[in-house]
């Protein structure tokens, strides 16, 4: 059972426990999308990220959706990359 925040979207710690590769509807979630839009979007190839098509069913890859929203297990609050360095040391010039 995944943890959905207030406003149906997945929680950070619910997709980290995701499995290898989950549906096009729990994937839509994540990105804050319905049902339909997940769906259209995968059959037409526009899907955020990275979608296997094994049969009939559409299957999206985890490890791709989770580097497309920025989220690593390492990093607390979801976004991406390396804390920006404070405004008074990229003007700091060093002689």
């Amino acid at each position: 059972m995944t943890t959905a925040t207030p406003n149906g979207t997945l929680s950070r710690s619910a997709l980290l426990a995701l499995p290898a590769t989950i549906d096009v509807e729990t994937a839509g979630r994540a990105f804050g999308i319905g049902r339909t839009t997940a769906y259209a979007l995968a059959k037409s190839g526009a899907f955020p990220c990275r979608v296997l098509r094994a049969g009939k069913a559409y299957r999206v890859v985890t490890e791709d959706l989770l580097r497309v929203l920025h989220i690593t297990p390492d990093n607390g609050d979801g976004a991406g990359g390396p804390a920006p360095t404070p405004l008074a040391e990229r003007t700091t010039a060093t002689t």
